[in-house]
């Protein structure tokens, strides 16, 4: 092979200069580190390789390691399981990433019934590129009515960085808003030739200067579950918690639960916004 991998580069310089070497296991130093983290030799060390063939994964060279340098690359660096894989897509060692198709990606019937009938808590359906695929009412009534928009702009991205009505809904916004974007590179490195997902970046570049500082840093994120801190204009202050449910035979869509605490505050203020909403008629499907 030719050519380089800078993706694979530049996430190995960010996750060497973020790793303790504390943390790590190294004993101390009495040398001066002119610049944080692990030296490269360091590395090298603690994952079994020599430093040559360390140095020249950084620069980027074309090299497809076994799985056990693999894994003990990420143990050195100390990576969590999103960064484990996302070294596992930049390596290729999972298998050539497979294209995709521009076509439309759409919910199946079943699915969106049964976002129907989750009716008093809030779910949503994400794609490829953190696409908005589906939503049932109570998400249209907490987060934003996304199917009411153009379809180019039904992106959960997206909406987080250049939508005011974000910034100013998530208490948490900056939190929030760094997990979507560390999500996207996630997914860019297991689709690298993905035009639609290259267009998105591209396009958030340009339009957010806090999409290109985060973006540069080559984090990861995997939302699994979690927290949201909400200011909802309607109902005030709620905390909801989420959960995410990949479906099978459809590894592209990832289901979002949303739930609060019984009695709590957060879940009379879900409740009195679900008061708010009148039941919804038939919904046509997001084209």
């Amino acid at each position: 092979m030719t050519g380089r991998n800078q993706e694979l580069a530049d996430f190995l310089r960010r996750a060497r200069s973020q790793t303790d070497p504390a943390r790590a296991g190294l004993p101390p130093d009495a040398r001066v580190r002119r610049v944080p983290g692990l030296r490269r030799e360091e590395v090298a060390l603690l994952a079994g390789v020599s430093t040559d063939y360390y140095a020249r994964l950084e620069q980027g060279r074309r090299i497809v390691p076994s799985p056990a340098v693999v894994e003990a690359l990420a143990r050195a660096l100390d990576l969590d399981a999103a960064g484990r894989t996302h070294l596992e897509h930049l390596l290729g060692t999972t298998g050539t990433p497979r294209p995709r198709s521009r076509a439309v990606q759409r919910v199946r019937p079943g699915l969106r019934q049964l976002l129907d009938a989750l009716d008093g808590e809030p779910a949503l359906v994400l794609g490829r590129r953190t696409d908005i695929l589906a939503t049932n009412r109570m998400a249209r009534a907490l987060f934003v009515d996304i199917e009411a928009r153009p379809p180019a702009e039904r992106n959960y991205a997206r909406w987080m960085l250049l939508d005011e009505d974000a910034r100013t809904l998530f208490v948490d916004w900056e939190v929030q808003a760094r997990a979507a974007v560390e999500s996207l590179r996630l997914e860019l490195g297991a689709h690298p030739h993905d035009r639609a997902t290259t267009e998105l970046v591209a396009e958030l570049r340009d339009a957010s200067a806090e999409f290109r500082a985060w973006w540069d840093e080559h984090r990861v994120h995997q939302r699994t579950h979690g927290s949201k801190r909400l200011r909802h204009p309607v109902v005030g202050d709620l905390t909801v918690d989420f959960e995410t449910l990949t479906l099978p035979g459809d590894a592209d869509c990832t289901l979002f639960v949303y739930t609060t605490e019984p009695g709590s505050p957060s879940r009379r203020a879900l409740d009195l916004l679900a008061s708010w909403t009148l039941a919804p008629g038939p919904r046509e499907p997001a084209s």
